[in-house]
């Protein structure tokens, strides 16, 4: 088994396409046959796209026959079923149905992506028609929120809004309407202590004694969404004022550490036993619905909300390899369950919606191997024994929703494979004559007697949408979302309300943060080059890791994609978000839990340290992975836009260090040149007239030694002589191909020479470290990133490391970590003898004089690293 370096798909796909040999589309159990794939063309994609069309419309009209005005289609028996009246504890019914043609008022907007104008004009009809909410049955608020209110609201905007298709010249706002006396009934559920709604309330005598006071945070939390644009498009505010109160009613009671629960006592405000939090089943779409409705309303305080809770559940509920999301204790972050749900296909779509587009995809492919395991996806697996505990499949939407965003986001074909693959199985297993069924156990294929209502407006609606690259959607840049039943819903400028001007000087720039795509670049040249051909999701080095995390076993394709000099690696992820208190010593000192506004002030733009010592310290991984950012200080929160002024001193003298040391320069000029060229080569290549009339082959570069290891000022001594590295004839530079990143140990010494590595992989000290052990007088590392830092090391990790003296770490900026790169490979087509690197004392002054001004305190370039990490929305003043 390996799940190392695959060669990259599109180069297997070109040699396929001349040597004529099949590729297959799917690695399949056998439920779903091998299909030869021809490539995704547009006849392809319309052909995916129309039988996505005739499997919706099999299951609407079965359930405008059979069913119609009852709730929902009962596929099996070909006849429709509402509330279940003999069983009011029926809940897995009771909760959806409430008597009020609940299917059909959830696919409204679906008929408009297929763009059905007549089919939308006659389901509007049908509503205005048949549909009461002043009926005797107890739903739950938000199933029917989701469901109903949103469903009504989508309908509205569009048949109201004129100057588009679907836009009906008879209606008068009638779904509006009906949608505001829905909302008048729902409104008592929030009559509590706390604002946080009973989970269910009769629709036409209200709250039922003894009812129970137990409800779930996406039940209460998520309905900011539909109660908003209710408000908003109807000028009564109290909708949107209760679902607000519910909503931060929810995250005012986090944990310590920055979770909300999963159950919560609607009168006392406490979370209820066992105090367990995830991204799925009971709490999913409350984080859904604090970044979309800062997309729909621009309202900062809810993407605030985002960013921390996105920041809490990628630090405690992201497994370390970054592929897992666990169920954790809310106020540890210790894992309670080794179980993942089918909700929790939902996250790698909105992930994508936030912008962590690499985190997505890694999460997706668990599911995908899920799927192609079961042929669907089971209620419950446990990641642990590698099983599912639960097979039902009801249809459920989240994991091709997610495909869909992925598909739009990567335009990888990869995602269009995918789903052909769940509109087989789908169609396969779970189309019957009267309609779609879900499936009771994937592993017997026994069916369900029922079409859930999401099946036709979500499922199908985002599968339809993956298909249809001319979807007037996907060209729609207003601030249109998707509600977490798949409802479109969108507010006007005329709806939008202006930011609060003590709002707008709390927060004076939102620091968006966008980032495009970066697909995986097949290395051919060497570490540096970026050269190569651009590879596929299933060429990435950790897709079959996510096939072994499932315990699926590979199929030939699997195995036909393996590259015989792969290698078995678990993947290491970087910490999403880190805490510190800090020290300028890097020695351990208690929080100070009052820092005074002389120690840490408030600035109009930020906040200003003016000493750095006990100040508590969170970062947060920037979604473009160019960097972190700090969040947090004390109990100041920082948001973008904010910057964090270091005006402490004390940073650049750390305890312990030699008074010489100490006073080593930050900056130092490295020069690097060509050694002497053999005469008879400079005969017959004419090198030496190269060298005489170009500066390729002798330059200065500034680089930033450490401030561990030996010091390479003018005047740092080891003991009473000078250090290697300083030697005024200069020393050669080494690269090793086999350990471009200087994390392993070398096979060969290097004695006396400075040896030219990738930052990455490893800390400074590594590096350090092993060079010092192949005898090398010192590394220099080139940055990743132009930003100017000096390494540094943790005191216990220096003690245990011993005496550095005799051997340097100087970083590289980026771009001057090129110029030498490439100039060594220019060295060596040309055949001449080695770089050579020396210290450049004797320029200092004269590039002193011909240096740019001063750096002014905002210079992007001048920020704090802590442990290595670039802290971007930082600025050195000393």
């Amino acid at each position: 088994m390996k799940w190392g370096r695959y060669w990259p798909e599109y180069l297997l796909g070109v040699l396929l396409l001349f040597l004529q040999i099949p590729r297959y589309l799917w690695s399949t159990r056998a439920s779903a046959p091998t299909i030869k794939a021809v490539g995704w063309t547009a006849q392809r994609k319309i052909t995916a796209r129309e039988k996505t069309r005739q499997l919706w419309y099999h299951g609407f009209d079965n359930y405008m026959t059979f069913a119609f005005p009852l709730d929902e289609l009962t596929p099996l028996s070909c006849s429709g079923q509402g509330p279940d009246w003999a069983n009011p504890k029926n809940i897995a019914a009771n909760d959806v149905a409430g008597n009020f043609s609940l299917t059909l008022i959830d696919v409204l907007d679906t008929l408009v992506v297929l763009d059905d104008q007549q089919g939308f004009e006659s389901a509007v009809r049908n509503v205005i028609k048949w549909v009461s909410f002043d009926v005797n049955t107890k739903p739950q608020v938000f199933e029917t929120t989701i469901r109903v209110l949103g469903g009504l609201l989508s309908g509205h905007i569009y048949a109201n809004q004129t100057g588009q298709p679907f836009h009906i010249p008879w209606y008068r706002g009638e779904l509006l309407d009906m949608a505001y006396d829905l909302g008048n009934r729902l409104l008592p559920a929030f009559s509590t202590p706390t604002g946080l709604p009973y989970a269910r309330i009769n629709l036409r005598h209200g709250l039922s004694k003894g009812e129970t006071l137990e409800t779930c945070t996406a039940g209460a939390g998520s309905l900011i969404l539909e109660f908003a644009t209710l408000s908003r498009l109807t000028g009564d505010d109290r909708f949107e004022k209760a679902a607000r109160k519910a909503f931060f009613g929810i995250w005012n009671r986090k944990s310590d550490i920055g979770l909300v629960g999963n159950t919560i006592n609607t009168f006392t405000g406490a979370w209820t036993s066992p105090e367990i939090t995830g991204i799925g089943a009971g709490i999913d779409s409350f984080y859904e619905y604090a970044l979309k409705w800062y997309i729909l309303s621009g309202e900062t305080e809810f993407l605030d909300v985002w960013d921390d809770a996105y920041a809490a559940v990628m630090r405690y509920s992201r497994a370390t390899d970054g592929f897992w999301y666990q169920t954790v204790n809310m106020n540890s972050g210790d894992v309670a369950y080794h179980t993942i749900d089918s909700l929790s296909a939902f996250w790698p779509g909105l992930q994508v919606l936030a912008g962590d587009v690499q985190s997505a995809i890694k999460l997706h492919l668990i599911y995908y191997n899920l799927w192609r395991q079961y042929s669907g996806l089971p209620e419950v697996f446990d990641t642990n024994y590698k099983r599912a505990t639960s097979h039902q499949y009801p249809l459920r939407p989240e994991f091709i929703e997610s495909t869909w965003y992925l598909y739009r986001a990567t335009r990888d074909s990869f995602y269009l494979d995918v789903g052909e693959r769940v509109l087989y199985d789908i169609i396969t297993r779970a189309k019957v004559d009267c309609g779609l069924t879900g499936i009771q156990d994937l592993r017997t294929n026994k069916r369900d007697d029922r079409m859930e209502s999401f099946a036709l407006s979500e499922t199908l609606k985002y599968l339809y949408l993956l298909f249809d690259e001319e979807n007037p959607l996907h060209s729609d840049d207003s601030n249109y979302v998707f509600t977490t039943e798949g409802h479109i819903l969108s507010l006007g400028k005329e709806h939008l309300k202006a930011a609060l001007p003590s709002r707008s000087t709390m927060r004076p720039v939102d620091g968006h943060q966008c980032p495009a795509y970066q697909p995986t670049i097949h290395v051919f040249d060497n570490y540096l080059k970026n050269t190569g051909l651009v590879q596929g999701i299933q060429s990435r080095a950790d897709a079959d890791y996510a096939r072994y995390l499932v315990g699926l076993l590979p199929t030939q394709v699997d195995i036909d994609t393996w590259s015989p000099n792969g290698w078995c690696e678990k993947p290491r992820v970087d910490l999403f978000s880190q805490e510190f208190v800090l020290s300028a010593h890097g020695q351990i000192v208690s929080e100070d839990l009052s820092p005074s506004l002389l120690k840490l002030g408030i600035l109009s733009d930020g906040f200003i340290i003016h000493n750095v010592t006990g100040i508590r310290m969170r970062i947060v991984r920037r979604l473009d992975s160019t960097g972190y950012e700090v969040r947090k200080l004390g109990h100041y929160n920082v948001r973008p836009g904010h910057l964090v002024y270091i005006n402490d001193s004390s940073l650049f003298l750390p305890d312990g260090i030699s008074d010489s040391s100490a006073k080593r320069d930050p900056a130092i000029d490295l020069r690097f040149y060509l050694d002497e060229v053999d005469p008879l080569f400079e005969v017959q290549t004419g090198i030496q007239g190269i060298l005489d009339s170009s500066n390729e082959f002798n330059v200065l570069v500034t680089g930033h030694q450490g401030h561990f290891g030996g010091s390479l000022s003018p005047n740092a001594l080891v003991g009473q002589k000078r250090m290697r590295f300083s030697r005024k004839e200069g020393l050669v530079v080494h690269r090793d191909f086999d350990n471009t990143q200087g994390c392993h140990a070398y096979t060969q010494p290097y004695p006396d020479a400075v040896l030219l590595v990738h930052r990455g992989g490893c800390t400074f000290l590594e590096k350090l470290l092993r060079a010092r052990a192949a005898s090398a007088a010192g590394v220099l590392v080139i940055s990743d990133v132009d930003s100017v830092f000096n390494p540094t090391a943790n005191l216990d990790e220096l003690e245990e490391a011993g005496d550095l003296s005799d051997a340097a770490v100087v970083v590289l900026p980026q771009k001057a970590g090129q110029v030498i790169w490439e100039m060594m490979d220019r060295a060596e087509q040309w055949g001449a003898n080695q770089v050579m690197v020396a210290l450049d004392h004797e320029s200092k002054s004269t590039a002193a004089n011909t240096r740019q001004t001063p750096q002014q305190p905002n210079d992007p370039s001048r920020i704090l690293y802590i442990n290595n990490y670039p802290l971007l929305n930082t600025r050195l003043l000393v």
